[in-house]
């Protein structure tokens, strides 16, 4: 269990109807997989379960959700209808009149709430780069601008500027800010007090990606829509948005055209909400997962790097057949829990359960330890090598990838514990041998480590307030140096944006 304050209460697996080794299962799993896992929460009947963290990742660290945003997003849009504000068949060009272009198109004037909420506009694919270089200052009537080849209402095309254009008519209709609306009417009541948005040049939240949480939070988030939108004693989200939200709306099609597969992305989506085999789940880019499953009274949250659908295929395949029948777990009322229904069955199967089943506990105790020790491996140290050396370089910024700009001087000077890596004049990274080092040289941490390899410094740099991570490597013979992502961030790829606090990784951008 984390230090400090926690959202949800915690139980053992055995306690909750979930199989040690299940779970164990998954982990191996995960481990295996492409994806490399940063966190993992499981909670089942309302209890956190099974949670870890792969260091240098931690609990209380906020992680950059990617577009699980939206979903969060469109819990404000459910606020903004039931406070009578706004309403399903709300034209943008009515309540954004400012930013609809001179030559509007017909198509564009009928666009409504429901429209941009099942991402049904009539685009063909994500409007966000056209609809941007129309209008770098307004990407409202950038998307209103860019051609609809299709009908409104007929086919589903991810278009993330349909979330931004729903984030400022929000802001619109009730006069507050995103962030604080949902701070103050859904998160902080939840006790959810570490939100943190990226933003663009003008200060506004995106609105489709850019909200950082716990991973905790996230699982917490998970649990309110399971509950129906319900905390405690106090109904935050009305009930039937909340189904609405998470009900299918509109059929998509398979996006792949390789030999894997994206099964959990083909059942349809609701309201910013992706429909699963398995229930439904808020999906952030490169892995970053709230899964909710009303039928077994389960939510995981998952924070990663890597492809999502092969988190589903773990949690399919090893996780739901350590579940106890899930006929007990029903109670099932839309996309929601029935919280009277959910506390007899939790009675009822507490009272079942023998807690002296010495296996049992021996498997939760196993599982328990492996999760405390969850890691990812630093950069390997040669048995030789003259870790007292320093180097001099300049950047190649023209390799695929890189995120310094060409000619970035690079400098490696030992330290105590390690090294001290200068990226141009405004960038000092603390790298540590054998091990990993914290720094916040521009205000947000990156964690490195490193080593000398031959003639060649060798360093990965984990920005673990996001999935993505940099791998330096400084030949001291030639005098050259790179700085590649592993993943391109989507939203820039120069690193000191990511760093930056407070987050505003498109400038150029209102």
């Amino acid at each position: 269990m984390p230090a400090g304050r926690t959202l949800l209460p915690r139980s053992t697996p055995t306690a909750a109807g979930v199989s040690a080794r299940s779970l164990t299962a998954l982990l191996d799993r995960l481990e295996a997989s492409a994806a490399e896992c940063h966190s993992l929460m499981v909670v089942r009947h309302g209890h956190v379960v099974a949670e870890g963290w792969w260091a240098p990742y931690s609990a209380g660290r906020p992680h950059l959700l990617y577009s699980l945003t939206k979903t969060v997003t469109a819990v404000a849009v459910g606020l903004a209808v039931a406070d009578g504000v706004l309403s399903l068949d709300d034209r943008v060009v009515d309540v954004l009149p400012d930013h609809v272009p001179a030559d509007v198109s017909d198509q564009a004037r009928r666009l409504t709430v429901h429209h941009l909420l099942t991402m049904t506009t009539g685009h063909r694919e994500d409007s966000i780069d056209e609809a941007w270089e129309r209008e770098p200052g307004d990407l409202v009537r950038g998307f209103l601008g860019v051609p609809f080849p299709d009908p409104e209402g007929t086919r589903h095309t991810y278009d993330n500027p349909t979330t931004f254009v729903l984030a400022r008519m929000v802001e619109r209709v009730t006069g507050r800010g995103l962030p604080e609306l949902l701070d103050e009417r859904v998160l902080v009541p939840m006790g959810i007090q570490h939100a943190e948005w990226d933003r663009v040049g003008s200060g506004a939240a995106y609105g489709f990606h850019g909200l950082h949480l716990t991973t905790e939070a996230v699982a917490a988030f998970g649990e309110l829509l399971l509950r129906g939108g319900r905390w405690g004693d106090r109904q935050l989200v009305p009930r039937d948005w909340v189904e609405l939200m998470t009900r299918h709306h509109a059929d998509t099609e398979p996006y792949k055209d390789d030999e894997s597969h994206d099964t959990d992305f083909s059942r349809g989506y609701g309201y910013q909400t992706w429909m699963s085999q398995h229930g439904y789940h808020a999906h952030g880019a490169y892995g970053q997962q709230c899964v909710v499953v009303p039928s077994h009274d389960l939510v995981v949250a998952v924070t990663a790097e890597g492809e999502a659908q092969e988190v589903f295929d773990a949690l399919w395949q090893c996780l739901l057949p350590g579940l106890d029948d899930a006929a007990e777990a029903g109670g099932k009322v839309g996309g929601t829990r029935d919280d009277e229904a959910g506390r007899a069955r939790d009675d009822d199967a507490a009272g079942a359960r023998d807690d002296d089943d010495e296996a049992s506990v021996r498997d939760d105790e196993v599982l328990a330890e492996r999760l405390r020790g969850l890691s990812l491996a630093p950069v390997p140290v040669p048995d030789s090598g003259d870790a007292r050396r320093s180097a001099e370089a300049r950047l190649d910024g023209s390799v695929v990838d890189s995120a310094l700009p060409d000619g970035t001087v690079v400098v490696v000077d030992p330290v105590d514990v390690g090294w001290r890596l200068e990226l141009g004049p405004s960038l000092p990274v603390d790298v540590g041998r054998g091990g990993w080092r914290e720094s916040s040289p521009l205000g947000r941490p990156v964690v490195a480590s490193g080593a000398w390899q031959d003639d060649t410094f060798v360093a990965e740099l984990r920005i673990v307030t996001t999935p993505h991570r940099v791998r330096v490597a400084v030949d001291a013979a030639a005098g050259s140096a790179t700085a590649t992502w592993s993943t391109v961030p989507l939203a820039s790829p120069h690193l000191e944006r990511h760093l930056r606090s407070p987050l505003v990784t498109r400038p150029d951008h209102a």
